[in-house]
């Protein structure tokens, strides 16, 4: 099951996991990992992150499986 989360939050679990932020655009924030993968985080005040949108984040930027995330994101919550 996929987390709801708002695109800050999103950011700072990427920031755990290695990526950083290059860049900030109006409401999106362009974020670099170490190893070379890109993604773009939309950050709309009080606006949840979009099913879809995280999904495509994890599958194709992230290049992790729902599972992995999920997993990942249950650690970050509990430290």
């Amino acid at each position: 099951m996929l987390p709801v989360m708002k695109g800050k939050d999103l950011i700072a679990f990427l920031e755990t996991i290695g990526f950083t932020v290059i860049r900030q655009r109006g409401s999106h924030v362009r974020m670099k990992s170490d190893d070379g993968r890109y993604t773009t985080v939309p950050v709309h005040h009080g606006e949840d992150v979009p099913k879809g949108l995280l999904r495509k984040i994890i599958r194709e930027d992230l290049e992790m499986t729902l599972e992995d995330f999920a997993e990942a994101y249950e650690k970050y919550q509990g430290h």
